[in-house]
């Protein structure tokens, strides 16, 4: 098992009002993903989870990527990964935001 944590700066707070959402599943070549209004709104916080371990390099692209798209200023993330290919981490994460803004 591995564990990360990155920290980011957002350009702007996320959207929506909703406090908290999760989406997907752990498997085989997916993950989990808990996301919580919990931080100020410019810092988002994403901490991983995975079993497979040396693609720190790949997380921290990936994670740079989905914050510089979507500024999800003030979110934590918690992803527990089965696995998952960077496209399906994309995905869930964009989702994942997708329902932040959506309001309770």
């Amino acid at each position: 098992m591995e564990d990360l944590s990155l920290r980011h700066d957002a350009r702007q707070p996320a959207a929506g009002a909703r406090k908290m959402a999760i989406i997907g599943v752990v498997a085989s070549g997916n993950l989990e993903v808990l996301v919580e209004r919990v931080l100020p709104d410019h810092e988002c916080l994403v901490e991983i989870r995975t079993a497979a371990n040396g693609f720190g390099d790949v997380w921290d692209a990936v994670v740079a990527d989905f914050v510089e798209r979507y500024s999800p200023g003030g979110l934590k993330f918690s992803i527990n990964d089965g696995g998952a290919r960077p496209d399906t981490v994309s995905l869930r994460l964009a989702h994942a935001v997708r329902l932040m803004e959506e309001h309770q």
